[in-house]
């Protein structure tokens, strides 16, 4: 069985926005009981991260990491037609993830008690992004075939 919906998700701002509770209701939808759950996002500014959902700090130490790891306003950048936070937004998200897999176990995302799904926003001022969920496997009803 194959299940493939595509998320609209607005960011307001720069930086990590928990999508875990959205993609996790998309699985729940997809009647599918055990399988593997597929996220794609179609931008080139922005990345897909499985981190660490308790602890705020642990983000904001990552954003602020990778600020400084490809900070704006680098003289090595000439892509500067969008503003300056285009290029160091392309860098940031070559360097993180465009897609994730994750099992889905009992209907459910397999993930680990401490982690979240989280959309990476490299821009300033954020965007309408859109994830791709494609979620594939055995429905509930041919589990007992």
């Amino acid at each position: 069985m194959h299940f493939q919906k595509s998320l609209s998700l607005p960011t307001q701002r720069q930086g990590l926005h928990d999508i875990t509770g959205i993609v996790s209701e998309t699985v729940s939808s997809s009647h599918v009981r055990l399988g593997l759950c597929t996220l794609f996002i179609r931008h080139t500014s922005a990345s897909l991260l499985i981190q660490e959902n308790a602890d705020p700090t642990a983000r904001g130490d990552l954003e602020r990491f990778l600020a400084r790891l490809v900070p704006e306003g680098d003289p090595l950048f000439r892509h500067v037609a969008e503003g300056p936070d285009d290029m160091p937004a392309h860098v940031r998200s070559a360097l993180t993830q465009t897609s994730l897999a994750i099992p889905v176990t009992l209907g459910r995302l397999a993930l680990g008690t401490w982690q979240g799904i989280y959309l990476w926003e490299h821009r300033r001022n954020g965007s309408a992004r859109e994830v791709l969920v494609h979620v594939n496997g055995e429905d509930w009803e041919s589990a007992g075939d």
